[in-house]
């Protein structure tokens, strides 16, 4: 039978019964939360712009541009690690876009307790997620420690960090050669910065590698975490994983992990996440925390394919031709669980596979 589901709603149905298995369970919110949640917290949204309002009491509203952060302000603690998932549409101006839009996003949270198991299990779901997209996929892996633990070995000011940690997501050389050099670096930090930012593999092959660069004990502690997920991972099978340490975020939220999924055919990230204590601390909340969200808008034209006929049949009829008759082959078209469009000969402006009468011979 034809179903008029999106490919977007199908693959988002799917992903929350895989996150059901694991025992996470549905949050759903409103459409809008008040203003200060998100104004103390811009630095963390994907974008700054935000849809507001006034509310019949005065109160400033907005448009929920984020799902994380009504998650967090409505943890609960004590209570063991809360394992959430949602199906929600943000509103905000996506990336390289204009305007505001409507956007769904499918994702999970894990808050609390989160030990090396949790985090290798939201590594395997983020992956088994992109998979669910496309078997030619990628999870693009790395550890903000790595970095926080590099940095603040060095007695650098914090433009300077945020300049190296751009030279460095970009993959830009040059500019962080110009950087270093601008700070002071020694030749031995540049090369370890360098060595960083193209250290990129399978995790298996890139850790190896990791391991035997000359790490600051912090950034060492880092790494060493990243050994011991590989280790989990395996146990839940192989998944494309690389590791790749010039996946950076704001180090005002993002503490630990942090991970970008790419699918062939997209040229933008599809899934983003990573550890973030940071905010959750900022919140007021204890614990730790760690997440992802799935773009589901940036798969639409992935995920859909043009259809070759608008309708499967074009059902026409003349003036001289009896209505009931018309609309017993209407009804048989349905019960066939065929596309159609009853209307009278002429153009109809659709493609179809065949144009019948109301005798079902084609005409």
């Amino acid at each position: 039978m034809t179903t008029t589901t999106r490919p977007e709603d199908r693959l988002s149905a799917t992903l929350c019964a895989l996150y059901q298995r694991y025992g996470y369970r549905q949050y759903r919110m409103s459409k809008f939360e008040e203003y200060d949640l998100y104004a103390q917290n811009r630095n963390f949204l994907e974008s700054e712009q935000i849809l507001t309002f006034s509310d019949t009491n005065g109160r400033l509203m907005a448009l929920k541009p984020d799902i994380t952060l009504s998650i967090i302000k409505n943890s609960r603690e004590g209570q063991g690690p809360q394992k959430v998932f949602y199906r929600e549409s943000v509103y905000r101006v996506p990336r390289n876009g204009m305007g505001f839009q409507e956007i769904m996003q499918t994702g999970l949270e894990c808050i609390g307790a989160v030990d090396d198991y949790a985090m290798a299990e939201v590594l395997m779901l983020a992956a088994r997620s992109l998979e669910a997209v496309s078997p030619s996929y990628v999870l693009d892996l790395s550890h903000m420690g790595i970095l926080r633990g590099l940095l603040a070995s060095l007695d650098i000011p914090q433009e300077g960090r945020a300049a190296l940690l751009a030279a460095m997501g970009e993959k830009n050389l040059p500019a962080l050669e110009d950087t270093g050099a601008a700070l002071g670096l020694s030749r031995d930090t540049q090369r370890l910065l360098r060595k960083l930012t193209w250290l990129a593999g399978p995790i298996g092959q890139a850790l190896p590698k990791l391991m035997a660069l000359p790490l600051p004990p912090a950034s060492r502690q880092a790494a060493e975490e990243l050994e011991a997920l590989g280790k989990i991972l395996a146990g839940f099978g192989t998944y494309h994983i690389n590791l790749d340490l010039s996946v950076v975020n704001d180090m005002d939220y993002y503490n630990g992990l942090t991970f970008r999924g790419f699918v062939d055919g997209v040229s933008v990230g599809v899934l983003s996440g990573g550890r973030y204590d940071s905010l959750l601390h900022r919140m007021g909340k204890t614990g730790g925390a760690i997440g992802f969200a799935v773009y589901l808008n940036e798969l639409e034209r992935l995920l859909t394919s043009p259809a070759p006929y608008d309708v499967d049949t074009l059902l026409v009829y003349a003036p001289e031709d009896d209505p009931a008759a018309v609309a017993a082959m209407a009804k048989a078209l349905e019960a066939d669980g065929e596309t159609f469009r009853v209307q009278p000969a002429g153009e109809c402006g659709l493609t179809y596979k065949r144009r019948i009468g109301p005798d079902g011979r084609e005409v």
